[in-house]
């Protein structure tokens, strides 16, 4: 298995643990029943720690379907280089950063941390094009 593709497979790992928590701090805040319920009543956003968890989830699946694309169309094509190594990699641990960083609420460092992990997406979609 290729780097890159050990890379996807953390971030994968990384999405399950960030989802667990949101899903947590979720539960904390909304209470069981809601959690057990079919959700049907509209809840308020979440605040505060959860409501940054909440979105730091979510922002990552906004990036990983473009990351997870490159990866496998760069390993199907045979085009994984140390490049692309070096991008699957920035892209990871930019967002391994990304939730604390988020989850603090230290502004200005969180969007060049997003931003490093988008280079780490142009890396490994460079030898595509």
């Amino acid at each position: 298995m290729t780097p890159e593709y050990h890379m996807l497979a953390w971030t994968v790992v990384l999405g399950l643990v960030q989802l667990v928590l949101a899903v947590l701090v979720a539960i904390k805040a909304r209470g069981l029943p809601w959690a057990l319920g079919p959700r049907d009543a509209a809840m308020p956003r979440l605040e505060g720690m959860g409501g940054r968890l909440d979105r730091a989830f979510w922002n990552l699946l906004e990036t990983f379907p473009f990351f997870a694309a490159v990866v496998l169309a760069g390993g199907a094509l045979g085009m994984h280089s140390q490049a692309t190594v070096w991008g699957a990699t920035l892209f990871f641990w930019a967002r391994v950063v990304y939730v604390p960083v988020y989850v603090m609420g230290v502004p200005g460092l969180r969007t060049g941390i997003w931003g490093l992990s988008v280079v780490g997406i142009v890396m490994l979609l460079t030898p595509l094009l």
